[in-house]
């Protein structure tokens, strides 16, 4: 006989106070229920049969996950700032742009080769801008191995980036 899957009562019951919180919060009901999606997603591939207060810990998931995508939204408007400075400086330079098409194809198809762990690690410290304890954190690694994940990362890219085109 298959046992049932472990309950996880406490949780469903402040689902709609979540949405109203954060739709109030947010502005936006979509963004809100995609922040509560995302929630409910971490919670539930995190332990939640130890959490003692369900709706503090989905309150403050949801706030952690917001914090996140605000940083991540500010560092890729920085990101795009800077490639719009660039594009300004090589305007007319279709070489340029065309080179840059390259190597953005050929650093994805690198990280295309590599484990879930190394292209998670990678785009959550080098895009996403998180530190190795909160990487080790969120995937329940040690910070010492999500810093081998990166050195394997890069050096996977360097290798595949110098290698001469087929």
């Amino acid at each position: 006989m298959i046992p049932p899957p472990p309950r996880r009562t406490g949780f469903f019951e402040h689902y709609e106070e979540l949405i109203g919180t954060w739709t109030r919060r947010l502005k936006n009901r979509q963004q809100a229920e995609d922040l509560a999606h995302d929630t409910f997603v971490r919670v539930l591939e995190s332990e939640p049969a130890q959490v003692q207060q369900p709706r503090a810990y989905l309150h403050q998931t949801a706030r952690n996950i917001a914090v996140d995508a605000y940083r991540r939204d500010d560092r890729r408007d920085a990101m795009l700032q800077d490639a719009g400075d660039q594009r300004a400086s090589h305007t007319g330079d279709p070489e340029h742009l065309m080179h840059a098409i390259q190597l953005a194809e050929a650093i994805e198809r690198a990280l295309a080769e590599l484990p879930l762990n190394c292209r998670r690690i990678f785009i959550w410290q080098k895009i996403e801008g998180l530190t190795q304890q909160e990487i080790a954190d969120r995937l329940g690694l040690s910070k010492n191995m999500v810093e081998k994940y990166m050195i394997r990362t890069l050096r996977h890219l360097r290798d595949r980036l110098d290698a001469p085109a087929p």
